[in-house]
C-alpha cells in the first residue's frame, strides 16, 4: 500500500509531511532507551525482518491481486507504539529513498497509512483485547484488520483531497477496503504466528524490560538470519500481480499508475530517479530471468542489512544526544 507521488497533490503531500513529522518528534520524545536498554538492537532486527517481509507478494486468490505483510502492528506489539512508529518510519524511508518503492512526495501519506494506524489506533485495541482476555490470534486478526482498513480508507480520501478525479470517492473505496480486509487477515495471521512464536521460545524479548537475557541475543540473531534468508532467497519467489493499491487504481482509473505533470511532481521523480539505486529492488536496466532474481536477491540482502544499521547507527547517536543533553 505504497503510494506513489502521482497520487497526491503538493498541499497534501505537505500536510502529511508536516503530520509524519510532529508524530517522529513526539515518538523519539517518548522514547526511553535507559529504561529499555535492549529495545535499540531488537528496533533494528525487526525493522530488517519487516523490511524483508514486506519483499515477499502473496497472492489472493480469485483476484488476481496481492498483498504483502505491512508490518507496523508486529512492530507496535514487540516493539511499543512509538519505537514501532520510528521502526516503520525507517523502513518507509530506506524503501523510498534507495528502491523507490513509494514517492518522496508521499511519504508522509505512507507512513501516516502504515505507522500511524497501527501503531497508535491498532496496538491499544489490541493490548486492550489481551488484558481481556482475548488470545494473540483473534486479537492480532481484528487489530490488523482495523488498522489495515483504516490505512487503505485514508488512501482513499487523501487522493480524493487531492482532486484525482480519476478515482471517484465511491468506486475507489468500494474496491479499497474489501481487498485490504483478506491481505489484513493475512496479516493479523503472520503477525500472531511471530508473535506466539517469540512469546513461546523467549517471552523476555515480548515483555521489553528483560531483553537483556542473554539468550535473547540468540533469538535476535536467528531473527536477523531468517530476514536475510527472506529477502535474499523468498522475495524472489513472491507474487507478481499487482499488491491491493495497484489493483484497486487499475479497476478504477483502468491503468496501475497515474499521472502528475506539476513541476513538483517532476523534481520529485527526477530526483528519486537519480537517488535510487535498485529502482522496484532490482539492478537498473537489468533483465529477469532464472529461478532466483540476483538483483531482487542482493536488493533483499543490501535492504535489511541498510534497515538494520541505519536504525542501530541513528539510533545510537540519539541516545549518545539525548544523554548530553541531560547533563
Amino acid at each position: 500500500m505504497h503510494m506513489a507521488d502521482a497520487l497526491i497533490s503538493p498541499a497534501v503531500a505537505a500536510t502529511m509531511w508536516g503530520a509524519t513529522a510532529g508524530i517522529t518528534g513526539y515518538s523519539l520524545k517518548r522514547l526511553n532507551f535507559d529504561v529499555e536498554e535492549n529495545k535499540l538492537p531488537l528496533m533494528g532486527v525487526m525493522g530488517a525482518f519487516v523490511f524483508a517481509a514486506q519483499m515477499v507478494n502473496f497472492a489472493i486468490p480469485g483476484t488476481g491481486s496481492s498483498g504483502h505483510l505491512g508490518g507496523g502492528l508486529l512492530l507496535a506489539i514487540l516493539l511499543g507504539p512509538y519505537a514501532g512508529f520510528l521502526t516503520m518510519a525507517t523502513i518507509l524511508f530506506i524503501q523510498a529513498l534507495f528502491f523507490a518503492d513509494g514517492g518522496l512526495l508521499a511519504f508522509g501519506c505512507n507512513v501516516f497509512n502504515l505507522g500511524f494506524y497501527t501503531c497508535f489506533v491498532a496496538y491499544p485495541l489490541y493490548k486492550r483485547m489481551i488484558e481481556k482476555g482475548k488470545g494473540i490470534w483473534s486479537a492480532s486478526v481484528i487489530a490488523a484488520v482495523i488498522g489495515l482498513q483504516l490505512g487503505a480508507f485514508s488512501v482513499v480520501v487523501e487522493t480524493v483531497l487531492s482532486g484525482k478525479t480519476e478515482l471517484p470517492f465511491t468506486t475507489f473505496t468500494l474496491l479499497m477496503q474489501p481487498i485490504h480486509l483478506a491481505i489484513g487477515i493475512v496479516e493479523g495471521i503472520v503477525t500472531a504466528a511471530v508473535v506466539t512464536f517469540i512469546a513461546k521460545a523467549r517471552p523476555e524479548l515480548v515483555n521489553i524490560h528483560h531483553s537483556h537475557h542473554p539468550k535473547a541475543n540468540r533469538v535476535l540473531v536467528a531473527l536477523a538470519l531468517v530476514a536475510l534468508f527472506i529477502g535474499g532467497i523468498v522475495s524472489s519467489f513472491a507474487s507478481s500481480n499487482p499488491d491491493g493499491l495497484e489493483w484497486s487504481i487499475a479497476k478504477t482509473a483502468g491503468t496501475e499508475e497515474l499521472e502528475a505533470s506539476t513541476l513538483i511532481h517532476e523534481t520529485a521523480a527526477k530526483w528519486q530517479e537519480k537517488l535510487a539505486p535498485l529502482p522496484d529492488y532490482n539492478f537498473k536496466n537489468a533483465s529477469e530471468g532464472g529461478l532466483i532474481n540476483i538483483g531482487t536477491s542482493f536488493s533483499g540482502v543490501f535492504g535489511t542489512l541498510l534497515v538494520l544499521f541505519f536504525i542501530l547507527t541513528v539510533g545510537t547517536m540519539w541516545k549518545w544526544f539525548k544523554f548530553k543533553r541531560a547533563r
